[in-house]
């Protein structure tokens, strides 16, 4: 049986510079996290340390420890599944091999081999910038060369996160003990069949006895197989009747079956490999209609409107990204409504707890290859490269139900039209074969039962503007760089992979980002931590047509931009979620940081919640109420993305600011299963100018419409009472109070609420649950709630 051994104690990290001197490594970790834990570097997330930090990047690094591989068996193996980036291994100074590729595994034949072991690793920059002196500049957003190596490519920085290149042992080490025969290489086919779940395992191995006669028996759901390895591969089929469908969440269930497979040599055991699979079907339909050419996932026959977020890697040192924090933030994912998550392609493919999270939450995964940004050069070295880990990936992650679909890369078609590289390139490759030629070849090898694009944006082909709204898939950033969020409102994309609006993460987070620094938009440490191009002045002018905002007032302003961020994604998905099924999906950027700063996250670096998090649980619910001008008039939208009709009353209420009733009816409300139902307002019902505004009541849910912005609403000044109890802070209006939030990291910063923005009408109450705030005795408890709490004001 094979012998697996973690090789995960005794490592020490060395610079060649400095004799002999060594300290403690952790394997799995990079450079970067044993300095930190040895007490030699600052925190680079902190202040400004990020530039204190920079020459850990440019210097080579080794990590060294004792192997001993003495075994009874055949043959051992020196496994590593993830070397960031280019290495060099020996042991006891005698070459073992040299790698260049952060996102492939590695294996060495080390039978009867032991030393020193060594791993030297090149600064990532010598490695790009010698392949970038071979193959030719290229063409890119960014001025690092990202683009010339098989690495994390954010790790040299991005508009949200810093340039911190690493390198180290990211992902486990172990010895492999084995003989007669081992598993190499497991590639499911799982398709569902007339209610009968049907998997196709094909199985490689690897021998070192290649006349002995083998088998592999596998076994699922109580259904057990047998085949004979030919050579060796093998193919067992298993066939599951009335196997049940694993769903993406909202529309059944998740169940998984686990699928074992036993490597024998007659009586004896050899290797067993187990994987969790889910039966289920997947397509994409992209065919042409009256509107253009949509992109629609359809799962199990079912056509969805995809409830998307984009996910980056979780904290630029992706070795400390555990199984727990993967769970903990795909399952904030989920608790806000969320269906799909795209991994980026400037980052990884995660590791397998991501996508069993994904898995276990019916969250579907739309896989990015690790290409964003750039022109790739397509010459060798690269080529052999990109398709190694395209090949080792695909097979690893197929096994998942969750993984939805490939995309060739982000951003990368869309920038050759675009963004000048085709004159830049007079000729030279820079992906175009990868994304339309290799990577489709080994999807529809390797894992033909999944749809595969060329790219994000992409509209299907040449013949349409890469980023053409009306075919395929659109990133909508023309809005945020240049124009304001009420156009989202003038256009209805087929897809729309990527939108979103800034703002800062929370107060704790930056008081612990920037210690001692009085905060200020403009204050060194808030301008270092914002990474985004103009970063600050879009904010601005993107508060400009909303909001006056009080100099000199940080609080405010923090606010303010928090709350802008939130009414900019509104709009947008409010927006084309009402226009479905012309519409079929919105992918919001982003989810996630991983680091503190001033970006497009849900969820910030340090894991807190941003209001835009609690408005995406309203956003992305089955059901949402939204106001939309059409034809002259105002229609309010009922989107049912239930399974369910939905039928009910509505109430629509034309108010004043001042909280007084102008008009209101009732009426008949009814939604089918999966549609959107359009209710017209009575034109006695449109308010008549910024002093008043629309309100619609149905189950539980509430739109709004203020016919101004919000600097030209004459608001009254916000009146509320609020009590405190154990859990819970109570508010209850006196007056209109518009977008109220408790910023609960102002009470404590490991206080959590469970309620973002809320709008109450005079009279009305709403009681936020508070967690990890012990609250004083007396009078200062509701001092601190008040002083923590924020609403709309009036312009001053």
């Amino acid at each position: 049986m094979l012998l697996a051994t973690p090789l995960t104690e005794g490592w020490i990290l060395r610079h060649p510079d400095d004799t002999g001197a060594a300290l403690p490594a952790a394997v799995p970790g990079c450079v970067h996290t044993d300095l930190l834990a040895a007490g030699l570097i600052p925190d680079p997330f902190l202040g400004r340390n990020e530039a204190d930090v920079a020459w850990v990047g440019r210097r080579e690094w080794t990590y060294e420890r004792r192997l001993e591989t003495g075994s009874e068996h055949e043959r051992t193996d020196l496994v590593l599944d993830g070397l960031d980036t280019a290495a060099e291994l020996s042991l006891d100074g005698e070459p073992l091999g040299r790698v260049r590729n952060m996102h492939r595994s590695y294996r060495f034949d080390v039978t009867d081999r032991q030393g020193r072991l060594a791993v030297r690793f090149d600064s990532a920059y010598t490695e790009a910038e010698a392949v970038r002196a071979h193959v030719g500049e290229r063409p890119a957003a960014y001025a690092e060369p990202y683009a010339h190596i098989r690495k994390m490519a954010c790790s040299f920085g991005w508009d949200w996160g810093p340039t911190l290149v690493t390198a180290g042992i990211w992902r486990p080490v172990r010895l492999e003990s084995w003989s007669t025969a081992r598993i190499d290489r497991v590639r499911p086919l799982v398709t569902v069949e007339e209610g009968t779940g049907v998997v196709e395992a094909h199985i490689e191995v690897e021998r070192t006895r290649p006349e002995a006669e083998l088998t592999v028996e596998a076994r699922m759901g109580g259904v057990p197989a047998r085949a004979a390895v030919d050579g060796t591969a093998a193919v067992v089929r298993l066939r599951v009747p009335d196997a049940d469908l694993w769903w993406p969440r909202g529309y059944g269930g998740q169940p998984l079956y686990e699928l074992e497979l036993t490597l024998m040599h007659g009586a004896e055991v050899l290797d067993v490999r187990r994987h969790r699979i889910g039966f289920r079907t997947v397509e994409l339909d992209t065919s042409a209609d009256a509107h253009g050419s949509g992109f629609t996932l359809v799962v199990n026959g079912e056509r969805l409107f995809a409830r998307g977020v984009n996910w980056i890697p979780d904290d630029v040192f992706p070795s400390r990204i555990t199984r727990a924090r993967y769970r903990e933030r795909l399952g904030q994912a989920a608790a806000a409504g969320v269906d799909l998550v795209r991994v980026w392609g400037g980052g990884i493919y995660e590791s397998e707890d991501f996508y069993d999270a994904c898995d276990e939450l019916g969250l579907l995964v739309w896989q990015d290859f690790p290409f964003a940004c750039a022109a790739y050069p397509e010459e060798q070295p690269l080529r052999g490269e990109v398709e190694a880990e395209a090949r080792e990936n695909v097979v690893r992650l197929m096994p998942h139900p969750s993984l939805a679909l490939w995309n060739g890369n982000n951003e990368n078609l869309w920038g050759f039209r675009d963004w000048a590289w085709e004159p830049e390139l007079a000729g030279d490759s820079w992906g175009e074969g990868y994304y339309l030629g290799l990577l489709p070849r080994v999807v529809a090898e390797l894992d033909p039962t999944r749809p595969y694009t060329a790219g994000s944006p992409w509209s299907g082909s040449w013949a349409h503007h890469p980023n053409d709204p009306a075919h395929g898939t659109h990133h909508s950033w023309e809005v945020w760089n240049r124009r304001d969020w009420a156009d989202y409102r003038r256009s209805v994309p087929r897809f729309v992979a990527e939108f979103g609006w800034q703002a800062p993460p929370a107060y704790a987070t930056l008081r612990r980002a920037l210690p001692g620094e009085e905060l200020a938009p403009d204050s060194p440490g808030m301008l270092h931590h914002q990474k985004a191009e103009d970063g600050n002045g879009k904010l601005e002018r993107g508060l400009a047509p909303h909001f006056v905002v009080p100099d000199g007032d940080f609080g405010r302003w923090h606010y303010l931009t928090q709350l802008n961020q939130v009414r900019a994604v509104a709009a947008g998905v409010e927006h084309w979620r009402a226009h479905w099924p012309v519409c079929a999906g919105t992918v919001v950027w982003q989810l996630n940081d991983c680091w503190p700063v001033t970006s497009w996250a849900a969820i910030d670096g340090d894991g807190r919640e941003k209001p835009l998090y609690h408005e995406l649980k309203r956003l992305y619910a089955d059901r949402l109420l939204t106001f939309r001008e059409q034809d002259g008039g105002l229609v309010l939208a009922a989107v049912n993305q239930s399974a369910v009709p939905w039928s009910g009353e509505l109430a629509l209420r034309r108010m004043s600011v001042a909280g007084e009733v102008v008009a209101a009816t009732h009426t008949a409300l009814r939604a089918g299963a999966r549609t959107v139902a359009d209710v017209a307002v009575p034109p006695e019902l449109v308010p008549a100018g910024p002093k008043e505004f629309l309100v619609a009541d149905a189950d539980g849910l509430r739109a709004l419409h203020f016919p101004a912005p919000d600097r030209d609403i004459p608001y009254p000044r916000p009146e509320f009472d609020v009590s405190v109890a154990p859990g819970a802070v109570t508010v209850t209006a006196r007056t209109l109070v518009r977008d109220l939030l408790l910023q609960a990291d102002r009470l404590d910063p490991s206080a959590r609420a469970d309620t973002g923005l809320v709008t109450l009408l005079p009279g009305e109450r709403v009681t936020i649950g508070v967690d990890g705030w012990r609250i004083p005795g007396g009078r200062e408890a509701a001092e601190a709630v008040r002083a923590a709490l924020y609403c709309v004001e009036p312009a001053r």
